[in-house]
C-alpha cells in the first residue's frame, strides 16, 4: 500500500522535482493535502497540513516555498495587527528558506528584492524608515546585481533615493548616480529580450511558424521590454522631475568637473543626462564631450560631435566605433529622429531603415516613416488624387509597424486608419477612373502605391 501511494504521488508531484531519498509518508500526505486546498484558493485550510511539511521535511519539495508563498500572502491580506506582522516576519523567513533548502531555484538577488519589496508594501505595519527600505534594495544591488532584475524593485529602489534626496540624507550627485545604475541595469534586460525577441521575428518574417513555446516567449520579451520602456523609465524620469533640470545639472557638474574630468564613467553619465534633459547648447555639454572623447573616443562622443557640429568625419566614426548591433540601431534610430525634426526625411528614412535592419522587432520606425510621407503628401503629388493617395503609403508603412512589433499594433492600426481617411474615397476613385493602377509618388518618397479596386 505505502509502496502504491508513494508511487501515485511521484506521478502527481513530479514537476516539483521530489527527492525521494527523503520522503517520508506524514510528508508526502500533508503535500498532497495542501497541494489540493491550494488549487482551489483554499489557503487557511492549506495553512496547518503546508506547516507540517515545512517544519519536518524542509527539503522534500518546492511546492514548500511555491504555494508557501500564497499561504502566507492570503494570511497578510487577511489579518491585522501582531498577528499581521508575524505574517509578514514569517513570509521573509520562508524566502530565506527557500533559498537554502533549494538554492539553484532561488538566486540571491531575487530573494533579497522580494524581501525589500514585502518590506516597502507594508513599511508602515512594519515600521520601517526610508533609509532602512533603501539599505535593503542596496544590499540586494551589492550583493547580487546580476539578478536583481524585478521590475517593481528596480523603481522603488530608484524612488527610495529620491525620497532620501528630498529628506536631505543623499546628496544629488550619488541620487544621479543611482539613476544611471538601474538604467544600466534595464539597458541590458531591454537589449537581452530584444536580441531574443529579434531571432523569433526574423524566423516569422522568413515565412516559418512559431512554435506554442515561441509564442509564449515572444509575448514574454514583449511584455518585459514594454514594461520597462513604457512604465519603468518613464515613471523613474517622472519621479526624478525637476530635480534633474538643466538649471540643476549644469551648476552641479560644473562644480565637480575637475574632481571628475578623468573619469571617464562620470563624463559619460554627465554628457547623457545633459543630452536627455535638453542641454545641449550649452557651452558644458562640448567641453564634457571634448573631455570623453580625450580620453576614452566611444560611439556616443562621436555622436555627440556630431550633433554639435553636423561634420560627416564624426557621423562616420560614430558607426566605425560601435559594434554592438543593437546599440548601433538606436543610434541609426537617434540620427533619424534629429534628420527627421530638421525636415531631412530622406536621410531620415535612410536611417530608420539602416536600424530596422539591425533591431526587425522594433517597428517604430515604420510608424515615423508614415508620419513623414503623411506630412509630404501636399509637396509629392503632382495633382490633387495623387497627393491624397501618398496616404495610401503612409497607412501600409503604419501597418508594417504592427506585423514586426505587436506592442504598436494598436497604434499601428489607429494611424493606419486614420491615413485611409485622408486617401481618395472610392467616388473619387470612381470618377478619376483609375482603379488597379500604380500611382508613382515622386520627390524624396520615390516610391509607388497601387490604387484600391472598387
Amino acid at each position: 500500500m505505502k509502496t502504491r501511494i508513494t508511487i501515485l504521488l511521484a506521478a502527481l508531484f513530479m514537476s516539483f522535482n521530489i527527492s525521494f531519498a527523503q520522503q517520508d509518508e506524514e510528508c508526502m500526505n500533508n503535500l498532497s493535502i495542501f497541494d489540493s486546498y491550494v488549487k482551489t484558493k483554499k489557503y487557511d485550510d492549506a495553512y496547518e497540513p503546508w506547516k507540517i511539511v515545512r517544519n519536518k521535511c524542509p527539503k522534500f519539495n518546492r511546492a514548500i516555498y511555491v504555494h508557501g508563498e500564497k499561504i502566507l500572502t492570503h494570511k497578510i491580506e487577511n489579518s491585522t495587527g501582531a498577528e499581521q506582522v508575524a505574517h509578514i516576519n514569517d513570509l521573509m523567513l520562508l524566502y530565506d528558506q527557500s533559498r537554502e533548502n533549494f538554492p539553484s531555484n532561488y538566486d540571491l538577488g531575487e530573494i533579497l528584492v522580494d524581501k525589500a519589496n514585502l518590506a516597502y508594501k507594508y513599511k508602515k505595519e512594519l515600521g520601517v524608515s526610508s533609509q532602512e527600505e533603501y539599505d535593503m534594495f542596496q544590499d540586494a544591488f551589492n550583493r547580487d546585481k546580476k539578478n536583481f532584475t524585478n521590475a517593481k524593485g528596480l523603481y522603488t529602489y530608484f524612488s527610495l533615493a529620491v525620497d532620501l534626496f528630498d529628506e536631505g540624507k543623499l546628496e544629488a550627485q550619488k541620487m544621479f548616480d543611482k539613476y544611471d545604475d538601474i538604467i544600466e541595469i534595464i539597458e541590458k534586460i531591454i537589449d537581452g529580450n530584444t536580441s531574443k525577441l529579434n531571432e523569433l521575428v526574423k524566423k516569422e518574417e522568413n515565412g516559418t511558424s512559431l512554435t506554442n513555446r515561441e509564442e509564449k516567449l515572444k509575448k514574454y520579451y514583449e511584455s518585459s521590454i514594454n514594461a520597462f520602456e513604457e512604465q519603468v523609465i518613464p515613471s523613474m524620469d517622472q519621479k526624478l522631475g525637476q530635480r534633474a533640470t538643466c538649471d540643476v545639472l549644469i551648476p552641479l557638474y560644473e562644480k565637480n568637473y575637475e574632481n571628475n574630468k578623468s573619469d571617464g564613467l562620470w563624463l559619460q553619465r554627465a554628457m547623457n543626462r545633459m543630452y536627455a534633459k535638453g542641454c545641449k547648447e550649452d557651452p558644458l555639454f562640448l567641453k564634457l564631450v571634448q573631455q570623453k572623447n580625450s580620453l576614452e573616443p566611444s560611439a556616443d562622443t562621436s555622436y555627440y560631435l556630431y550633433l554639435l557640429t553636423g561634420e560627416q568625419k564624426y557621423f562616420n566614426q560614430t558607426l566605425d566605433l560601435e559594434s554592438d548591433p543593437l546599440k548601433k540601431a538606436k543610434l541609426y534610430k537617434k540620427l533619424a529622429n534629429e534628420l527627421k525634426d530638421k525636415g531631412s526625411y530622406g536621410q531620415a528614412r535612410q536611417y530608420y531603415m539602416e536600424s530596422m535592419k539591425l533591431n526587425p522587432s522594433d517597428g517604430s520606425p515604420y510608424i515615423a516613416i508614415a508620419s513623414m510621407y503623411a506630412k509630404s503628401a501636399n509637396s509629392c503629388g503632382d495633382s490633387n488624387f495623387n497627393k491624397r493617395a501618398v496616404f495610401w503609403l503612409a497607412a501600409l508603412e503604419a501597418e508594417k509597424a504592427g506585423r514586426v512589433d505587436s506592442r504598436l499594433k494598436s497604434a499601428a492600426e489607429k494611424s493606419a486608419a486614420s491615413y485611409r481617411a485622408s486617401a481618395p474615397s472610392k467616388s473619387d476613385i470612381f470618377t478619376e477612373g483609375n482603379a488597379g493602377q500604380t500611382i508613382r509618388i515622386g520627390c524624396w518618397i520615390g516610391r509607388s502605391v497601387t490604387v484600391p479596386n472598387l
